[in-house]
């Protein structure tokens, strides 16, 4: 039986091919975590203005269109790279959004807003496994509550936590990115988990 990363491997492959059911299969799988990489980082200015949804799927084809300059070595990197994309995706749209001279006449409210992209997904539960928040979020009733959570941390606790829990990256690996101990790494997302629950609990 092939890993999770050896169907990975082989998707991108079909991909690579022209194989539209591979290139569904990869949405199907990858959606989910490249919500939680958008929901973590998006931040209250560009959840005002912007679906979700919409940059999920707009980091979604971006990542397939540019399949082809991709060179797979393992899962990992391949994860890491949707969240660059994702990042690249948010900082456009963030920075469009404040270089605009929005009329007031302009805005439409979110809920008459429609997805404009065609790359649909099911999500896959147990991404995240933990016993803080994140799994009380899988429900749809508190997600607003964990957004306004995480939107009260420090940026350092947002990373480690998009670094550890979405990304995959090792206590090691972050300490080489930020320049700290993988023990410092230890105790900034020990602390950064303990934020973040402290913080949801006090979202009313």
């Amino acid at each position: 039986m092939c890993t999770r990363g050896q169907k990975t491997q082989e998707l991108v492959a079909l991909d690579r091919e022209g194989n539209d059911a591979a290139r569904s299969e990869i949405c199907r799988v990858y959606g989910e975590r490249v919500r939680w990489m958008v929901r973590i980082r998006m931040g209250k200015e560009l959840r005002s203005k912007f679906e979700s949804i919409d940059l999920v799927q707009d980091t979604l084809i971006q990542a397939l269109s540019r399949l082809n300059q991709f060179t797979y070595t393992d899962e990992g990197d391949f994860v890491r790279w949707l969240a660059t994309i994702a990042e690249n995706e948010l900082r456009d749209n963030l920075r469009k959004l404040r270089a605009e001279k929005r009329d007031v006449r302009r805005d439409v409210p979110l809920e008459d807003c429609r997805s404009t992209t065609g790359c649909g997904y099911v999500g896959i539960p147990g991404l995240m496994r933990t016993t803080t928040p994140s799994i009380i979020a899988s429900r749809q009733e508190d997600l607003a509550r964990l957004e306004q959570a995480i939107d009260q941390l420090k940026p350092e606790y947002r990373d480690v936590i998009v670094w550890i829990k979405i990304e995959g990256l090792s206590c090691e690996e972050i300490g080489q990115r930020v320049g700290k101990s993988a023990d410092a790494v230890r105790m900034l997302a020990t602390r950064a988990m303990a934020a973040l629950t402290t913080a949801f609990q006090r979202v009313s």
